[in-house]
């Protein structure tokens, strides 16, 4: 929306009011006469087009996300903002919105970013005021001088000025001093908000615009919830958002938890894109995948993390073009004041991913699951943390067990994971469970047991199998079961009298108490033959 002026061919009008930091703070108007025509640069409204008071929307009605309010995590068809979670400070801000709404005059909420001031200051405005009361939001820079003309004209309708963030509203065309006791004469409430940081700057910084915050004693609120405030939490679990956030909050900061999780979300998801940071997103979803197999405020080293990605072939090919570096320090970047999506896990270079973004994964609908490779590192890296270790083995026999049927490689893990925790019969138990739905690796575990026990006959299958995939220890076991088997039947054919076999058995015994090995192998089987061509009438199997 603009405006523009007309000018002749030797004529040139400017009005051009301050801009900073990039925000117009009253309308910008250029028309300048130039050859072939005027060209018009449009800016902010004038003052007086500020929209009449029975176009402002009313209470009931209002878009808490577009006033302000920070939205919170949203999945299906949840309301866009959990149920607010009554402060400390309710009290003493709800006295203030009631005064204001009778008189009339400033209510300011100032904190630390994310403190939950929009959404404090609303809900006192809420608790005050009919659902039919105007509201007036504007955009920071507007022109508000014509205000007090509107307001005037207003009838029997009771109004709201909302000022959200209102070092963006302040200066000669903004709220000051006089506009303010206008308001207040008219008895029209203003509710806004600050952050401290630029309350200090404005209200102590010797400017013009601190004569407007001199007269107000702002409503402090902070980001650390108090006892009472997370009891009230507590109390608040209808919305899974809340319980989310009473759970995994860093400190007791739990508004910045629910302001903040959407926005890493969003970042995260949207940056595996080539063209943004592929090889982040990736060091990213790989210590996400961390916490949800069961060590999500463990500390896991850097390098870990970095060897995890490489089980995410697909991603891994898409993210080679991201130094490691670069995909580090995005993945650790500092948002909104609050933290990274890897922050630190307290040991030296080790990480842990933001909470939001572990919750994020598990409660989204078609998260892929866990690659199997990392319940392994996960365990591994928790080897010397038995309470973690047992989480991990307990995490990972809910998500699998149900999937293990037929499936090998599944069970194998299940089993390496049982072992790691020192349950050595249960561990067999799921390396049985593979290899008999054919995992070959599994198969030579299960050989190389059965040969500790001594369960040579039933090892020889097993272990041929890990064998012919190529696996060196099956191998060498092998060798060891099947001298055994042939110095067992070459015994009961000493017993039937052959020399030869009683010669090729004490030849074997002797060879058995070596540590097997290919040579070894291949020498007892070419006696072996020796034994069955001098005797194949004695010499069984």
């Amino acid at each position: 929306m603009g405006w523009e002026r007309d000018a002749s061919d030797d004529a040139a009008v400017d009005v051009a009011n301050s801009v900073s930091d990039g925000t117009f703070h009253a309308p910008v108007v250029q028309a300048r006469a130039v050859s072939g025509g005027v060209h018009t640069y449009y800016g902010q409204p004038p003052h007086f087009s500020l929209p009449p008071v029975s176009e402002w929307p009313q209470l009931d009605a209002a878009d808490l996300i577009a006033l302000g309010v920070r939205r919170t995590r949203r999945i299906d068809d949840e309301s866009p903002l959990p149920p607010y979670v009554a402060r400390d400070v309710d009290a003493v801000l709800e006295a203030r919105v009631r005064g204001a709404a009778s008189v009339g005059g400033l209510v300011l909420v100032t904190g630390e970013p994310l403190a939950g001031k929009s959404r404090s200051a609303w809900a006192a405005i809420v608790r005050n005021f009919s659902g039919t009361t105007r509201v007036l939001a504007m955009p920071a820079g507007a022109d508000l001088r014509g205000l007090p003309a509107l307001l005037r004209g207003r009838g029997s309708e009771r109004c709201v000025v909302w000022l959200d963030e209102l070092e963006g509203h302040l200066g000669e065309h903004g709220l000051t001093s006089a506009l303010l006791a206008e308001l207040v004469h008219l008895r029209v409430p203003v509710i806004a908000t600050m952050n401290d940081e630029a309350y200090d700057v404005h209200r102590f910084g010797g400017q013009a615009r601190a004569r407007v915050l001199a007269g107000v004693e702002p409503v402090e609120l902070s980001s650390e919830w108090t006892e009472p405030e997370l009891l009230r939490l507590e109390d608040s679990h209808s919305d899974f958002r809340l319980e989310d956030a009473d759970t995994w909050c860093e400190g007791a900061r739990v508004t910045e938890y629910l302001a903040v999780a959407p926005e890493l979300w969003d970042e995260w998801w949207r940056a595996r894109r080539l063209n943004a940071h592929p090889h982040g997103h990736l060091l990213v979803r790989a210590a996400i995948d961390f916490a949800r197999c069961g060590t999500d405020d463990a500390p896991i080293p850097l390098a870990v993390l970095r060897k995890a990605c490489a089980l995410y072939e697909q991603e891994a090919a898409r993210a080679a073009g991201e130094p490691f570096e670069d995909a580090l320090d995005w993945a650790t970047d500092i948002r909104h004041s609050v933290a990274g999506m890897l922050i630190p896990g307290g040991a030296p270079d080790t990480w842990r991913v933001h909470s939001s973004l572990f919750s994020g994964a598990e409660t989204r609908p078609g998260t892929p699951p866990v690659p199997l490779g990392l319940w392994l590192l996960a365990g591994e890296a928790m080897s010397e943390a038995p309470p973690y270790l047992g989480t991990v083995l307990a995490t990972a026999e809910n998500a699998l067990v149900h999937l293990a049927d037929g499936n090998p490689e599944v069970a194998l893990v299940l089993g390496h994971l049982h072992e790691a925790t020192g349950q050595a019969e249960n561990a067999q138990k799921w390396y049985r469970h593979s290899a008999d739905a054919g995992g070959v690796e599994a198969a030579g575990i299960v050989g190389r047991a059965l040969v500790t026990r001594g369960e040579m006959a039933e090892a020889v299958s097993y272990l041929e199998r890990a064998a012919e995939a190529g696996y060196a220890d099956a191998r060498d076991h092998l060798v060891t079961a099947l001298v055994d088997r042939a110095v067992f039947w070459l015994d009961r054919s000493v017993e039937d009298g052959s020399p030869t076999a009683a010669d090729y058995a004490r030849r074997l015994r002797e060879a058995v108490s070596l540590p097997p090995d290919a040579v070894i192998a291949e020498q007892f089987l070419i006696g072996l033959q020796e034994a069955l061509d001098a005797s194949p009438d004695t010499v069984k199997e």
